[in-house]
């Protein structure tokens, strides 16, 4: 009776239903766009790999893809391990709002900034036009250059925010023994407090390397003929020429492996690097004095200022009068009510459908892992994780174009519903939730929990009433993050949308693609607004450096 008890136990059912889950929505989709890959009209052939290895324009895209990562990540470790070494070791006045529009950077819509640049650096610009007024030549936005310009001003805050984390855990007794042995400065900073850090920093890389090379939005708004990986797959799946499954899935395939190549250096490279490290003494930030006082605080506040440019541009051209694309003088309502036309309303009530159902899915999902996990470890178990962490390496087109395989033909057929467009999504940002939440629960002492039981409370009710709060602020931070990163998300939903499923993003999109900037800045600044909302809630229930990305 106790044996099958314990077989039936509820932990043990959690594991059986997370599995199955995970197997029906991420591993079978995955299958099915294998097996598309390699199959075509019930035969087996690697036709598909011969054609997208035979022709250059189809291969160079990798090389293309993989470039714009590399520059993007190592510019953003050039900008944000600066950036937070000042705001860590030094009293920078208004360091909280800077901190907080640092965030903001981030959390916009990938896209966006691309469109913003546009209106701003364009052929028609406004800093192109005053550029040429007064006969300079202004920097084209478009190309690679401009692809890795816009990606950069978004993804260095993401380096700022981890590094932070990990310069408050150094102890200052270790800089004060290197300062005792002659080692200061610049040389004090490259020996001992990158070393100290480098796992932060491999960490940082990697995740701004998938973020830029995931980014659909920015290369095909601005690439004009620079075609990136993403782009591809999307043309392939929705090109002009109609729909090549085969075709579409075979590079996808390409694109998971580059990946999971690059996932496994940053992984042996951090390996070579695995410490941890506890501040006993944490570094005291010092008062900037000086010239280089004066350098730190125009490093810092230009470097914002420059990234929320186009946050800023978009606000205000929302309210500017647009006649046929062309921009009039003046300002008014104008745009908002077109925009009201053009789905608005569906639009927000779909982004909060999807964003909370989302939310709601990720956090108990991750909790439960997290449980399974740091609390009730084996292979099965661990097997669950493993599977939950596979998005974390996919590209959003990969994950949209196998969810379509998978699931457009009976007997489930999800395609076109707000349905598909959830559970992309969740897979999509399972991973970064997990993290925090397993994170947390680690920090959770078992005695508590034994405590409880020990007092007659039932397993699930200890878990619920003891552990999950004690969770809480681990799980707020990544939950918070996956919400802004679930409204802002486009690369899958760009595959998976119709007019009835239609989002925020994709209706500015589509505005963009369309020609009406005026409507496309209204979608963007709304998106924004229930950025800026839930960056407030963060901020209200966490400490406010202690982001977990």
């Amino acid at each position: 009776m106790s044996h099958s008890k314990a077989r039936f136990d509820f932990w043990n059912i959690c594991s059986l239903i997370l599995m199955a889950l995970f197997v029906v929505f991420l591993v079978y989709p995955i299958g099915g766009l294998l097996k598309e890959a390699v199959f075509f009209e019930g035969r087996f052939t690697l036709d598909a790999f011969q054609e997208f290895f035979g022709k250059a324009y189809y291969y160079e895209s990798i090389f293309h893809s993989v470039r714009i990562a590399v520059c993007v990540m190592a510019a953003s470790l050039i900008l944000g391990i600066p950036f937070a070494y000042f705001y860590s070791f030094y009293r920078i006045r208004g360091r909280k709002v800077l901190f907080v529009l640092c965030l903001l950077c981030t959390m916009s819509a990938p896209f966006i900034g691309a469109y913003a640049w546009i209106l701003l650096m364009g052929n028609s610009g406004l800093i192109t036009v005053f550029l040429k007024s007064i006969g300079l030549k202004g920097f084209s936005i478009y190309g690679f250059g401009g692809i890795v310009f816009v990606q950069t001003l978004k993804l260095f805050p993401l380096v700022v925010i981890y590094m932070n984390g990990a310069f408050r855990d150094i102890d200052n007794s270790l800089l004060e023994a290197a300062e005792s042995m002659g080692c200061k400065g610049v040389e004090r900073f490259k020996r001992v407090i990158m070393a100290l850090t480098m796992p932060t920093i491999l960490a940082a890389a990697l995740l701004v390397f998938m973020r830029s090379f995931a980014d659909f939005g920015t290369p095909v708004l601005i690439g004009r003929g620079y075609t990136t990986f993403p782009v591809l797959i999307y043309n392939q799946y929705l090109g002009e020429n109609g729909t090549n499954y085969h075709f579409a899935a075979a590079i996808s395939v390409i694109a998971v492996l580059v990946t999971a190549i690059i996932f496994i250096i940053q992984k042996v490279a951090s390996n070579r690097f695995k410490f941890t490290i506890n501040a006993l003494h944490p570094v005291e930030p010092k008062k900037p004095q000086g010239l280089s006082g004066v350098l730190m605080y125009v490093f810092c506040y230009l470097l914002v200022g420059i990234a929320l440019l186009p946050q800023i541009y978009i606000v205000n051209m929302s309210f500017r009068n647009y006649t046929n694309s062309i921009l009039k003088p003046g300002y008014s309502l104008v745009n908002y009510q077109k925009a009201m036309e053009k789905m608005l309303v569906r639009s927000i009530r779909n982004t909060l459908i999807v964003s909370i159902v989302t939310l709601a899915l990720i956090i108990v999902i991750a909790v439960l892992i997290a449980y399974l996990v740091v609390r009730r470890n084996n292979w099965f178990n661990n097997m669950i994780d493993t599977i939950s962490m596979m998005p974390y390496i996919m590209p959003g087109a990969v994950i949209g174009i196998a969810l379509v395989i998978a699931f457009s033909k009976k007997p489930f057929v999800l395609t076109g519903s707000l349905v598909i467009m959830i559970i992309a999504l969740a897979i999509r940002r399972m991973p970064f939730t997990s993290r925090s939440a397993t994170a947390a629960m680690m920090k959770v002492p078992i005695s508590v929990e034994e405590a409880a039981l020990s007092l007659g409370a039932p397993k699930v009710t200890a878990f619920v009433k003891i552990t999950v709060p004690m969770m809480s602020s681990g799980i707020i931070s990544g939950a918070v993050l996956s919400f802004v990163s679930v409204i802002t998300e486009m690369s899958s939903g760009v595959i998976l949308y119709n007019n009835r499923t239609i989002t925020l993003t994709i209706s500015t999109y589509s505005a963009i693609s369309s020609g009406i900037y005026g409507v496309a800045a209204v979608f963007a600044t709304i998106t924004m607004l229930l950025t800026v909302i839930c960056l407030v809630i963060y901020l209200k229930f966490t400490k406010l450096e202690d982001v977990k990305m």
